[in-house]
């Protein structure tokens, strides 16, 4: 977790935050929404405890993780991550050294492994424009950062969220296909389709806080890995059945 430990507020005690930022307009949050957030997280929170993301041992690490997770599971990026380091190659110096093939073999565990070495090396040749110094991007604005992320060879929106999140530690929240499986599954009439509609669901209602993202995502995630199933999904089992509309017909 780039922030190292969470904040006392997303320990929990968000709903006073969250019901107060919604009602004062402060980020044009509705309330409805807010509450239906608030609700989901503390529950969420309660269920499965702090996650303690990203697992890394440091920021850099995070970064290579974020991009070898790319179409594929988190075991088989942390098989290529663990033959980086056996190779020297867990730097952003010794990936621009490296022969593109060197790279790609040491991560081919993890699938696609050209193109994720290419990636990785050209993300290396970002890092270097700061001194490969991640603490620079802190004193960022989290739209600026992304905004120069997504112009790095092979980093999509997702990637993009996931290093401001977690390697740079600032607010920008992250969507994956858990968190859009379990939004669209519990608010179906609210129709957020896409990346940025999704994104802007949580941004506009929760608070600005890294903390809080942080923990939220990673909540969603073990809940969809669990429970929100993408197919035979356990609502009998679900924690959030009675605010979720595919719950509730289910158990009628």
């Amino acid at each position: 977790m780039a922030d190292g430990a969470l904040s006392a507020a997303a320990r929990g005690g968000w709903g006073c935050t969250i019901l107060r930022m919604a009602e004062t307009g402060r980020r044009r949050g509705d309330a409805r929404a807010s509450r239906l957030l608030d609700e989901t997280y503390q529950r969420l929170l309660s269920r499965y405890g702090p996650q303690g993301w990203w697992p890394s041992d440091g920021p850099f690490e995070m970064i290579v993780g974020a991009i070898l997770t790319q179409n594929t599971a988190w075991t088989n990026a942390a098989r290529a991550i663990a033959a980086l380091k056996d190779a020297g190659l867990m730097s952003p110096a010794a990936l621009r050294e490296a022969p593109q093939s060197e790279v790609a073999e040491a991560v081919r565990p993890s699938g696609y492994f050209n193109e994720k070495a290419r990636k990785l090396k050209a993300m290396a040749g970002f890092l270097g424009r700061y001194g490969d110094d991640v603490e620079a991007w802190r004193a960022m604005a989290p739209r600026e950062l992304r905004a120069e992320l997504l112009g790095v060879y092979g980093i999509g929106p997702e990637t993009a969220d996931d290093i401001v999140l977690y390697a740079a530690g600032l607010p920008s929240f992250v969507i994956d296909v858990y968190t859009e499986r379990i939004v669209r599954r519990m608010s179906p009439r609210r129709r957020l389709h896409g990346y940025a509609a999704l994104q802007e669901y949580f941004e506009r209602n929760l608070p600005r806080d890294a903390s809080l993202y942080n923990e939220y995502h990673a909540l969603l995630d073990a809940h969809a890995k669990e429970v929100c199933l993408k197919r035979d999904p356990r609502c009998g089992a679900c924690t959030l059945r009675d605010l979720c509309a595919t719950g509730r017909k289910a158990l009628v």
